[in-house]
């Protein structure tokens, strides 16, 4: 998901933790001195596809954590480079052009090291193993978490196999969902599997279902959103959907039915067709249906229900007692790389989230009038 619902790898690409925070780099007329050595941060190689755009607006796109003016500021410096040598800020990108930031101080080391962290495996076998991860824990080392995340407690658990490197990128992750999405993931131990996997994924032929409680009632069961994910401009932590025409932003589609209505809030099932960063999260904010809990897509302002003190508590308690967005990744279902059978995973709703749902089973089903639809 990159951090995502699920993030997508390709079928032999490596899932790259975040580098250094371009925004925390100071730069200064020294660093433009000749002989000066550099160390590259990042590393984009320019689709066939791209259209000339100025690189500032490529990078900016690209780096998550970055502004366009520090981008700018380092190209000034003389730390952005195109094929090696050095650009300004107003260079248009070409199809085939290796893009870099050179920086004049090492990268973090983002070494993986086994940690003792609990995991608990749903499936393992020499190939693979299917994982539940809990909310709250990071997926991959990046940006200010480059300790106790799943991959380090991978690591832990594989440190007796000696063909298992957790820095090995043809091994490991096949996917990612959100530090605060709860549910099931795929951990490739062998270079076959994580390949095979990898372009099951890439050619959309997992099955992955989430369920999730977001805000408002449906006027349909079912329903699918079709919109491009693109990085929010006005905020770069969040993803924003735009139309498949604009060509910003990547393909996505999610299909959802409706599993139960409080009136206020409705327990839908999330069927992944893409698997975009922030995906459901960004799409169900699109459609007027944020996330229950999901602070950086509005899900914790009380959006639906009446003004009363008691309701308001009612949610307030709601939100505290969950405080993550309200999303499980439930199924996951995939071919074996090896053996060819069809593997399919279910992971039961987490004590969180299944005593928030009856928390509002129990308030709606106690109240004498009932919520708009619910009659």
């Amino acid at each position: 998901m990159q951090d995502a619902e699920s993030a997508l790898a390709m079928p032999d690409a490596n899932i790259n933790p975040m580098a250094e925070d371009i925004e925390d780099i100071e730069l200064t007329e020294e660093d433009e001195e000749q002989g000066q050595q550099l160390y590259e941060h990042y590393r984009f190689s320019v689709d066939r596809g791209q259209e000339a755009v100025r690189i500032d607006k490529y990078m900016f796109e690209k780096m998550q954590h970055s502004s366009r003016n520090r981008i700018q500021k380092a190209a000034e410096a003389g730390f952005v480079h195109v094929n090696d040598r050095p650009v300004k800020s107003n260079y248009k990108v070409r199809p085939g052009d290796v893009v870099t930031l050179m920086l004049d101080r090492p990268h973090y080391d983002t070494t993986i090291e086994p940690e003792d962290i609990p995991l608990d495996i749903v499936y393992e076998d020499d190939y693979l193993m299917v994982v539940n991860k809990p909310a709250g824990l990071v997926v991959h080392p990046g940006c200010g978490n480059y300790h106790g995340t799943l991959v380090n407690a991978v690591a832990w658990h594989l440190r007796n196999m000696p063909s298992y490197d957790p820095n090995d990128p043809m091994v490991g992750l096949v996917h990612r969902i959100d530090k605060d999405t709860s549910g099931l993931l795929v951990v490739a131990k062998t270079p076959e599997a994580k390949t095979s996997l990898g372009a099951q994924f890439y050619n959309k032929t997992t099955h992955r279902s989430y369920n999730a409680l977001v805000w408002g009632n449906f006027n349909e069961e079912e329903g699918t959103i079709v919109g491009n994910i693109g990085r929010d401009l006005r905020d770069r932590l969040r993803m924003a959907v735009f139309d498949p025409e604009s060509g910003i932003g990547k393909t996505a589609v999610t299909h959802y039915r409706v599993m139960e209505r409080f009136g206020y809030v409705t327990l839908v099932e999330c069927i992944l067709e893409t698997g975009r960063t922030h995906q459901i999260r960004a799409h169900m904010r699109h459609i007027g249906h944020p996330l229950f809990g999901d602070d950086r897509y509005g899900g914790t302002e009380i959006l639906r229900g009446d003004r009363t003190g008691s309701y308001r508590q009612f949610v307030l308690n709601c939100l505290s007692f969950c405080q993550r967005q309200a999303l499980h990744a439930r199924t996951l279902g995939f071919v074996h790389p090896i053996t060819g059978e069809q593997m399919d995973f279910t992971s039961d709703l987490p004590i969180d989230l299944w005593a928030l749902i009856e928390k509002w089973r129990k308030f709606v089903n106690g109240r004498k009038e009932k919520p708009e639809g619910l009659q």
